[in-house]
C-alpha cells in the first residue's frame, strides 16, 4: 500500500477493535479505514517508533515523548502526552520502539527504561541493567529482553531475572511466545531457542539457518501453530509447527520491499507488515495464490496449463514453464506470442504466433507453419481428428501411425478465434471481428463444403462475438446478451436462460465443458457458476486483479479438481474454487460532518441544522469490512435510487429547505450490501419563511389592513368628489353639445339662406339672360321690319343710323361685362376654373359655357350671341373638342358639375 502520501518506513503496525489500521510512520501516524488514508503529525512533528491501538485509545512513541491519541466530538483524533508528567524522567535522546499491553497497564519501551502508563493515571519508571532489546506478554506475564544480563520477569512492580544463559548474551531477542507449553525465544542472527525446565536449548528449525543469513526482525506465531519469520534483508518466511518453511514471500514475488521493520497479526487472521518502503498485508485464510514475475521476463500470460505435473505459461513473450523450486525458465525457441496451450493425447500442443508446435522435453516441435493458432476443438465422434482456428482461417490436424500431419483447408482466410462443433460435420465460426459463420466439412475433413454467414439471421452484433456449446445447446456472447442457434428456424435467437443466469453483461473466460464455467461481469467479478440451482457459486471481487487483467483475453484453465489459474499481466492468480471469500460488510460509521468545511461534533440520532445554502459534507467509514464501497440514498427523493460515494465522502451544496433522511451503506462488487447508518439533516428555511418572516408577514398584513382601510376611505371620499366634477362637467359637455347644435343649426340655417339666394340670383340671372334673349329677339324683329321697309325710308342715313344702334344695342359689351360679374357671384370662380382646364377657349366660347352652366337651350342661347340655332350647334360641337370630351359626355352634364 504506497497511497498514504508520508514517509517510506513504518516502525509500527497495529489494527483497533473497530478494524482502523494505525501505522508508525517516519513522519507520523497513518490511519486507513479500509479506503482512505489519514495522517497526523505530533507537535514537534518528530518520527514516530511504536504505535497500539487499545481500548479506544491510540497510544504512539517518538523521540522523547510518548502518549496517546482519541478521537474527539468531531471525530478527529487528538493528542495527549503521557511524557508530560515524567518529564524529568526521560532520557535524552530516548526513542519509544514499542508499546504492548499487559495486566498492569500500557508499556513503553525504549533501549533504555521501561514505562508503564497504570490504570490510575500514574507512570511507573524502570531501568534494566543492560540495554532493553524487547518486552513480550505471555499469559499476562511481562517479560524484558535485555542485551547482556537476560530476560526479566515482571513482578511485583520490579524485575526478577527469568533466563541467564551465554547463548543469548549481547544478543537481540526478537519475541517470547508460548510454544507448546514452553517458551520460544526468536533471534535476529542466532535463530530460535526453546526454554523448559531452566533449560534454555536451540530450536531444530529449518528457518535457523535462513533467520542467521538474512537477518530475523520479526516473529508471528498463529493459532494453527505455523509461524512467520520477518527478515531485514529476505522478506516474510512463513513455516509449519516445526519450523520448516513453507511459503517464502519477498520482493520477487509480492512484496514492494525485502525490509520487514515490523509486523502484526489481526483477528481477522491477516498479517500486517511495516516495510522499509510501504505497508502490506497478507490474509492468511485465502486460499489463492500467486505467482508475480517482479522481473519483466514473463510480460502478460495468455495461457496457463499443468502437464505432468509441471506447470507451463504462455505469455507475449514466448513459452516458460515453473521448475522445482518454482523459478521461471524459459524454452529455447519459443520467443514471441503465445495464445494457446492444450493437452491432446498425452501430447502437449502449443498455438504460437509462429505456427502450432509439440512441447517435448522443453523443446518446440513445429507440426503448422500457419500462423496464429487460436484454439484447437476435437472433432466429435473422431479419435484423431482436430480442427484449428488460426489468423488465416482453419487447419485440420491428424494424427497419423508417423506423427501429427496439419493441412489448411482453405477456402476461407479470415482470422476465427472462437470454434463450436454443431455435429461431427458441422462447425461454427466466430470471426475475430466480423461476426458469425456456420461451416460444413466433406467426411474426410480435406475440404469445407460451404460457409453460410448468419450476420442477417438474428445476430444483435458482428463485432465481438463469441461461440460454445452449452449444455448440447449452440450459443453465443454479444455484447448485447447471449443468443443460441435454433436449429428448427435456421436462425439465432435470444437465449433468455443464460441472460438471467449469467447477465447479459458477463462473458465466459473458461472452456465450455467444464462443471463450472467462469465468468467476468462488467465491474471485474469473476464467478464460478453452474446450470445447477442447488449448487453454491463462488465469487472474486476485482481487488484481487484489478489492473492486472488483460481485457479481451481474459482466460482461467482448470489446473485440477478445484484449482484455477487466472491468467495477469505479470504473472498468474492460483484459485481455490471451493474456498469462500469473505465478504463481510459493516453498517458504516458517521467518522466527520462538515458545514461550511468545519467539522461539527458528530451526536448519534441528532438532526443536524443546516442554514440554506450551506455546503454539508459526511465522511463514513466501515474499517471491518472487505473489498467495499459506499452507496447512499435521499430517502425524500428517492430512497430506492443508491448512488455510489467518491472513496468516502458525500458533499452536498444547494439543497432546498426541508428535512432530508439520509441513508449509508457498505457494498461490494457482488451485490451485497450491508445495514444502513442514517442522518437527518433539516436544512432550515430563509429567514423569509422562518418565525422572523412570519411575524414581518403578520405585521404587514395589519399595516396592509389599515393602509387599505385608509387608502379605500379616501378613495370612496375622492370618487364622490370626481362623480361631483364629473357631474358638472357632464352638464357642460350638454350645454356645449346643445350649443354646438344650436350653431350648426344656425349655420345650416344661414347655408339654406345663402343657398337660397344663390337659386333667386341665379333666378334673377337667367330672368335677366331672358329678358336679354326677349330684348335681342325684339331688335332682330325690329331690325327685320326695317330691311323689309328699307325702301319706305326717305333718308338712307337715317335708316343706317337707326340700324347700327340695334346692331350696337344687340351686341352691347357693357352688358356682357355686368353678366359675367352677377354670374361670378353666383357660381364662383368657374370661370377661372374653366380657363385653367382649357386655356385654348375663347370668350365666345365662355360665354357658351356660362350660357349651358345657366341651363339654357339652344333657342335662348342663340339670340344671345346674334347667331342662328344652326350656327350655335356647330359651335357647340367645335366647343365639344376643345373640352377633350369623350362621346359619351356632353358638354351640358360636363359643366354643370364643373365646380
Amino acid at each position: 500500500m504506497s497511497e498514504y502520501n508520508a514517509g517510506n518506513q513504518n516502525w509500527g503496525v497495529s489494527r483497533a477493535d473497530n478494524g482502523m489500521l494505525y501505522a508508525a510512520n517516519n513522519n507520523g501516524l497513518l490511519q486507513y479505514d479500509g479506503l482512505k488514508w489519514d495522517f497526523y503529525e505530533l507537535p514537534n512533528k518528530t518520527t514516530m517508533r511504536s504505535v497500539l491501538a487499545h481500548n479506544n485509545l491510540v497510544f504512539t512513541g517518538s523521540y522523547e515523548e510518548f502518549g496517546y491519541w482519541k478521537r474527539n466530538r468531531k471525530g478527529v483524533l487528538v493528542y495527549t502526552s503521557l511524557s508530560d508528567l515524567v518529564k524529568e524522567k526521560i532520557s535524552p535522546n530516548e526513542e519509544f520502539w514499542q508499546i504492548l499491553p499487559c495486566n498492569e497497564g500500557i508499556v513503553f519501551r525504549s533501549f533504555l527504561n521501561i514505562y508503564i502508563y497504570k490504570s490510575n493515571g500514574t507512570i511507573q519508571k524502570i531501568k534494566p541493567k543492560s540495554v532493553v532489546i524487547s518486552c513480550s506478554v505471555i499469559n499476562n506475564k511481562l517479560y524484558v529482553a535485555t542485551l547482556q544480563h537476560g530476560i526479566f520477569e515482571y513482578k511485583n512492580n520490579q524485575l526478577v531475572l527469568k533466563i541467564m544463559d551465554k547463548s543469548i548474551e549481547n544478543t537481540k531477542v526478537v519475541s517470547i511466545v508460548d510454544y507448546k507449553g514452553k517458551l520460544l525465544i526468536t533471534t535476529s542472527l542466532k535463530g530460535c531457542f526453546i526454554y523448559q525446565n531452566g533449560l534454555l536449548q536451540p530450536a531444530e528449525f529449518e528457518i535457523n539457518s535462513l533467520i542467521k543469513q538474512h537477518l530475523l526482525n520479526g516473529f508471528s506465531l498463529f493459532k494453527n501453530g505455523q509461524m512467520a519469520f520477518g527478515t531485514i534483508k529476505d522478506g516474510i518466511y512463513f513455516t509449519n509447527a516445526d519450523g520448516k518453511v513453507l511459503h517464502h514471500i519477498n520482493k520477487e514475488n509480492g512484496l514492494i520491499n525485502n525490509t520487514v521493520l515490523c509486523q502484526v497479526l489481526d483477528w481477522e487472521n491477516k498479517l500486517w507488515l511495516g516495510l522499509d518502503n510501504g505497508i502490506a498485508s497478507i490474509d492468511l485464510d485465502n486460499h489463492n495464490l500467486f505467482f508475480n514475475d517482479v522481473s519483466g521476463r514473463l510480460g502478460a500470460v495468455y495461457d496457463v496449463i499443468k502437464f505432468k505435473g509441471i506447470v507451463y505459461l504462455g505469455s507475449n513473450t514466448g513459452l516458460f514453464y515453473l521448475d522445482q523450486e518454482n523459478n521461471l525458465q524459459f524454452i529455447k525457441g519459443s520467443q514471441g506470442q503465445v495464445w494457446n496451450l492444450q493437452a491432446i493425447d498425452g501430447e502437449l500442443f502449443c498455438g504460437h504466433n509462429e505456427g502450432t508446435f509439440l512441447v517435448e522435453n522443453f523443446a518446440l516441435k513445429q507440426v503448422s507453419s500457419v500462423t496464429g493458432g487460436w484454439v484447437i476443438k476435437k472433432v466429435p465422434e473422431q479419435a484423431n481428428v482436430y480442427i484449428e482456428g488460426t489468423y488465416t482461417g482453419l487447419v485440420r490436424f491428424k494424427k497419423e501411425p508417423t506423427g501429427w500431419k496439419a493441412k489448411h483447408l482453405g477456402k476461407t482466410t479470415m482470422p476465427i478465434k472462437h470454434l463450436v462443433f454443431e455435429d461431427p460435420t458441422t462447425v461454427w465460426a466466430a470471426h475475430a471481428y466480423k461476426g458469425l459463420y456456420r461451416i460444413k466439412f466433406d467426411k474426410t475433413y480435406d475440404t469445407i463444403l460451404s460457409i453460410e454467414n448468419y450476420k442477417a439471421k438474428g445476430l444483435f452484433s458482428d463485432f465481438n462475438v463469441s461461440a460454445y456449446k452449452i449444455k448440447n445447446n449452440i450459443c453465443f456472447k454479444t455484447n448485447d446478451g447471449w443468443l443460441k442457434y435454433e436449429p428448427i428456424q435456421d436462425s439465432i435467437v435470444p437465449y433468455q436462460l443464460l441472460n438471467d443466469h449469467f447477465g447479459t453483461d458477463s462473458y465466459m473466460i473458461s472452456e465450455d465443458d467444464l462443471d463450472q464455467i467462469v465468468l467476468k461481469s462488467s465491474n471485474d467479478v469473476i464467478s464460478f457458476k453452474t446450470l445447477l440451482t442447488d449448487e453454491k457459486e463462488v465469487s472474486l471481487s476485482n481487488n484481487y486483479f484489478e489492473n492486472r487483467l488483460i481485457v479481451g483475453n481474459e482466460n482461467v484453465s482448470k489446473i485440477d479438481d478445484s484449482t484455477f489459474a487466472l491468467n495477469l499481466n505479470n504473472g498468474f492468480m492460483l484459485i481455490d474454487s471451493k474456498s469462500k471469500a469473505k465478504t463481510a460488510l459493516y453498517k458504516p460509521n458517521i467518522d466527520h460532518i462538515e458545514i461550511d468545511k468545519t467539522f461539527i461534533d458528530v451526536v448519534p440520532n441528532e438532526t443536524i441544522k443546516l442554514k440554506l445554502k450551506s455546503s454539508f459534507g459526511v465522511s463514513v467509514s466501515s474499517p471491518k469490512s472487505r473489498n467495499h464501497y459506499f452507496e447512499y440514498a435521499i430517502m425524500e427523493l428517492d430512497a430506492s435510487k443508491w448512488k455510489k460515494l467518491d472513496k468516502n465522502k458525500l458533499e452536498l451544496s444547494s439543497l432546498k429547505d426541508g428535512t432530508y433522511t439520509i441513508l449509508f451503506r457498505a457494498s461490494d462488487y457482488l451485490g451485497k450490501h450491508s445495514e444502513s447508518a442514517k442522518i437527518q439533516l433539516k436544512v432550515l428555511p430563509p429567514w423569509y419563511k422562518d418565525t422572523l418572516g412570519m411575524l414581518l408577514y403578520s405585521v404587514l398584513i395589519i399595516l396592509g389592513i389599515w393602509i387599505f382601510y385608509y387608502v379605500n376611505k379616501r378613495k370612496i371620499a375622492l370618487e364622490q368628489r370626481l362623480l361631483k366634477i364629473k357631474y358638472a362637467k357632464e352638464q357642460q359637455e350638454i350645454v356645449r353639445e346643445k350649443n354646438l347644435e344650436n350653431e350648426k343649426r344656425i349655420v345650416q340655417l344661414k347655408n339654406e339662406s345663402l343657398r337660397n339666394e344663390v337659386k333667386l340670383k341665379s333666378k334673377q340671372l337667367a330672368n335677366t339672360a331672358l329678358a336679354l334673349v326677349k330684348k335681342n329677339e325684339t331688335l332682330q324683329d325690329i331690325k327685320k321690319e326695317l330691311a323689309m321697309n328699307k325702301e319706305g325710308f326717305g333718308n338712307q342715313y337715317a335708316f343706317k343710323k337707326i340700324l347700327k344702334k340695334v346692331d350696337s344695342s344687340i351686341a352691347h359689351k357693357d352688358e356682357w361685362k355686368v353678366f359675367e360679374y352677377n354670374f361670378n357671384q353666383v357660381h364662383e370662380d368657374f370661370f377661372m376654373s374653366l380657363k385653367a382646364k382649357h386655356e385654348n377657349l375663347t370668350s365666345k366660347d365662355l360665354k357658351i359655357c356660362a350660357y349651358i352652366k345657366m341651363n339654357l337651350s339652344n333657342k335662348e342661347i342663340a339670340p344671345l350671341l346674334n347667331v342662328s340655332v344652326r350656327g350655335l350647334e356647330t359651335h357647340r360641337y367645335r366647343l365639344k373638342k376643345k373640352l377633350n370630351l369623350e362621346n359619351d359626355i356632353s358638354v351640358s352634364h360636363y359643366l354643370q358639375n364643373l365646380e
